[in-house]
């Protein structure tokens, strides 16, 4: 079965005037952190923006076999984004992940691919109920009908694509934190205090232990 990543990375973060991706965490734009993590377990790498003034400014940091798709629309949101992605992915199932999210865990990604047998989504939830959709397995055609069901329907969240989808089947972090006990694969960078924590996370971490 072939895998394809979706990173978004059409955010532009007023806390830090810049496109998230590009914000350097240990000398690397966060998107590159993102690349190199998930490298080994994907077939092909889709990075979904807003623009092509995004895509001019991404474009020359990535690898020539990464494909950049466009979202095209007015209006702007993850699932826009994420739409696009499915919509220029060739794999027959999808790896979707934010470009903020520096230390997810090729083992956690390959645990939701394995589950994604016979399901139209593989989402990792906490045991209060919430869901992470953005650092899911989806079946690409499935997730492409449905984020264009609820787009149709002026929706713009994640959680109205999953409400379209059926045999979607969600994984309890306490089974993600066998492999990751921080849950560092969840941590994204919204906040300078968050990029702060993640330079401390790098200092202390030996780099080829993932």
């Amino acid at each position: 079965m072939k895998w394809s990543a979706v990173i978004l990375a059409g955010g532009f973060s007023k806390r830090f005037g810049r496109n998230k991706g590009l914000i350097e965490l240990a000398g690397k734009p966060l998107i590159l952190h993102v690349l190199e993590r998930t490298a080994n377990v994907v077939d092909e790498v889709v990075v979904a923006v807003s623009s092509d003034a995004q895509r001019r400014l991404f474009a020359p940091l990535l690898p020539d076999k990464v494909d950049v798709a466009i979202d095209g629309r007015e209006r702007q949101s993850p699932l826009v984004g994420a739409a696009a992605g499915f919509e220029n992915a060739q794999g027959e199932c999808s790896m979707l992940l934010p470009c903020d999210t520096p230390f997810v865990s090729d083992r956690v990604v390959q645990l939701l691919q394995d589950q994604c047998i016979n399901r139209n989504a593989v989402i990792p939830r906490w045991p209060n109920g919430y869901v992470e959709p953005f650092q899911a397995a989806y079946r690409t055609e499935s997730a492409l009908r449905a984020a264009e069901s609820a787009l149709k329907e002026n929706k713009f969240d994640m959680r109205s694509m999953v409400l379209h989808m059926s045999h979607v089947r969600y994984v309890s972090t306490l089974v993600l934190q066998q492999i990751d006990p921080d849950l560092s694969t969840l941590f994204n960078i919204n906040t300078p205090e968050d990029l702060k924590r993640a330079e401390s996370i790098c200092s202390s971490r030996n780099p080829s232990v993932r």
